[in-house]
């Protein structure tokens, strides 16, 4: 691949976003057995060992395994950690909210999508903070039209998010999907509506606000993995991907088999 072909955009024909689609709802169905799981008590560990097993009976691989060094299948990231929490064998407890993130790879094609879990009984300040952050994801997926552009889809969150105090994530943005788990474009919760690349049909991406609930700065581990906020307050991560076809917003990944197994 040219240095050129790396910052390119590369739509996807009908049947590649098909191809895609299924990545993703394996990814939906994976966050649907540990959405089963979810309770005080159970480890990290326990559900990412879960999580591979069930994507290899799906003739697909774990998305995440390997990449970069990743070790696990899921990155599992609770109540301060904002991404990329790494596995370890602490049971979450009761009140806590985690992001759990993972992704697939079906037929050469990534999924990759995210859903903050409220674990037992949950305070109301961290529960506002995920309705806001499911909210601005839903927000940012309004605005993938062919009449837009990228930062019209992170002004949307931003606005959304700022408006009830929260801190927006700069360092760590939704992106392409694609035969690469990241691909051009880089997609920010933040930005300035009317700039940008223009939105085009065949477009994929992965939409993954990630709101805090004090300030938007951030910082990592001695793990080199984990993303702490750095006031070390909450913070929820919501990832959805989705395709422009007809000049609108296909979501190519579901909550619904979470949203059964929580009986939402």
């Amino acid at each position: 691949m040219s240095l050129l072909d790396k910052f390119m955009i590369r739509l996807k024909t009908p049947q590649e976003i098909e191809i895609m689609r299924e990545a993703a709802q394996i990814v939906s169905r994976t966050l649907g057995l540990v959405a089963q799981h979810m309770k005080p008590g159970v480890t990290p560990r326990f559900l990412d060992q879960l999580a591979e097993d069930y994507i290899r009976t799906q003739n697909a691989i774990p998305g995440f395994k390997g990449l970069y060094g990743c070790p696990s299948t899921l990155l599992i990231s609770v109540n301060e950690q904002v991404v990329h929490g790494l596995p370890t064998d602490n049971p979450i407890q009761d009140g806590d909210i985690v992001s759990v993130d993972c992704g697939s790879v079906y037929n050469g094609y990534y999924g990759d999508h995210a859903y903050t879990f409220e674990v037992g009984y949950v305070s109301a300040e961290k529960k506002q903070l995920c309705k806001v952050t499911k909210e601005c994801l839903y927000l940012g997926i309004e605005q993938v039209t062919t009449a837009n552009r990228i930062e019209d889809i992170g002004w949307a969150i931003q606005q959304h998010a700022e408006a009830h105090g929260y801190g927006v994530v700069r360092d760590l943005v939704g992106h392409g999907l694609g035969k690469e788990l990241h691909e051009e474009p880089q997609v920010p919760n933040y930005g300035r509506r009317g700039r940008g690349k223009k939105i085009q049909n065949g477009l994929t991406i992965a939409i993954e606000p990630m709101i805090n609930m004090g300030t938007e700065k951030v910082e990592t581990l001695d793990d080199k993995w984990t993303i702490v906020t750095a006031d070390r307050q909450p913070s929820a991560h919501f990832e959805h991907n989705v395709a422009v076809v007809d000049g609108k917003p296909v979501i190519l990944s579901t909550f619904d088999f979470i949203y059964e197994a929580l009986g939402l």
